[in-house]
């Protein structure tokens, strides 16, 4: 198979392999090595083949690790680099504020009530929950999160 790009559609080709390759690179399930790898050849085989097509200046060879990457001073100017910074904190605040609402239902109905209920009947019974949090951290971020510890550990 052949395909043709403009050096514009290249670009966002090359943005969105090695956005593909660092989301995937997250993943610590077992088994996810095969798919990470087949990722990450995939991204090395198009930056490889954009660096001898006009946009070298963009990509490194890391000799360790035998492969090619985005450099570092084209990353934090990228749209990809926006999209996976976006996406890291809204998923972050999303699954605190889930994660703080689920804890406080559960200590409202119990374990047992709580790991019956669906997603969809948790997600009811915490809106407001749910909102409260949102709101604080809008307004203070994680500057009035607290941990405490029990008293037999520290």
């Amino acid at each position: 198979m052949h395909l043709r790009f403009t050096e514009e559609e290249l670009g966002t080709l090359v943005e969105m392999v090695s956005l593909a390759a660092e989301v995937a690179s997250w993943n610590e399930r077992p088994g996810a090595e095969e798919g990470i790898s087949a990722y990450e050849a995939l991204e090395n085989k198009v930056l490889e083949k954009a660096k001898h097509a006009g946009l070298g200046e963009h990509i490194d060879f890391d000799e360790e690790k035998q492969r090619h990457h985005l450099t570092t001073e084209y990353q934090e100017g990228s749209f990809f680099q926006q999209c996976y910074d976006e996406f890291r904190n809204e998923s972050f605040w999303e699954e605190i504020v889930i994660r703080l609402a689920d804890r406080d239902l559960a200590r409202v109905v119990g374990m047992q009530a709580w790991q019956k209920m669906s997603e969809e009947d948790r997600r009811a019974q915490t809106r407001d929950i749910e909102k409260r949090y949102w709101d604080e951290f809008a307004k203070h971020g994680i500057d009035r999160v607290a941990v405490i510890f029990p008293p037999a550990e520290g």
